[in-house]
C-alpha cells in the first residue's frame, strides 16, 4: 500500500527501512526522519504522517531499547522535588 504519494513510499518500504536500521544498530531510536533519510527521500507535504506513523508503530522491530524505556519517567521524578522543601510550605 502506498503511504506517501508525494515521494512514493509504501508500507513495505517503511518496514524494510526499520528492519535494516534495527539490524545495523539494535539500540538506535527510529524516527520518521531517519526512515525518510534511509530511503533517500525527504518529507514533502506531511499529509501522510498519520498513516506513516501508524505503519511505523505496526512494526514489531520499532521497540525502544531497554535502557531507554524508563528514561523519561526517571527525569520527571528527579525534577519533581527540585528546589522545594519536603513539606512544600513557606517558612514562617
Amino acid at each position: 500500500m502506498i503511504v506517501c504519494h508525494c515521494t512514493n513510499i509504501s508500507d513495505h518500504d517503511i518496514r524494510a527501512a526499520i528492519d535494516w536500521m534495527r539490524s545495523a544498530d539494535p539500540e538506535t531510536i527510529i524516527t520518521p526522519g531517519k526512515i525518510y533519510h534511509a530511503l533517500g527521500k525527504s518529507a514533502d507535504c506531511g499529509g501522510c504522517m498519520p498513516l506513516f506513523l501508524d505503519t511505523m508503530r505496526s512494526s514489531s522491530k520499532l521497540e525502544v531499547p531497554a535502557q531507554l524505556t524508563n528514561l523519561r519517567a526517571a527525569s520527571i521524578r528527579e525534577k519533581s522535588n527540585e528546589g522545594r522543601r519536603q513539606g512544600h510550605r513557606l517558612s514562617q
